[in-house]
């Protein structure tokens, strides 16, 4: 199951705090971000593999950006 994180409406660094607590909180699998902004979706995406997670996708929808990061072990 995919954990869902809906940042959408929000201002950085929020999305980013949003993202790394839920990484911390999975040590592995895979989680969608939902973004409304080209910051976020760099902060989120660079956040995230910095963090050792890989951004498997990033899909522009009708509000903003879908980022799909996953991570084996």
């Amino acid at each position: 199951m995919n954990k869902i994180v809906d940042a959408r409406g929000l201002s950085c660094p929020q999305p980013v705090l949003l993202t790394i607590n839920e990484i911390k909180k999975m040590n592995k699998g895979e989680i969608v971000i939902l973004v409304d902004t080209d910051t976020s979706k760099e902060n989120v995406s660079r956040a995230a593999t910095a963090q050792g997670w890989n951004v498997k996708s990033v899909e522009s929808e009708r509000s903003g950006y879908r980022i799909t990061i996953s991570k084996e072990q």
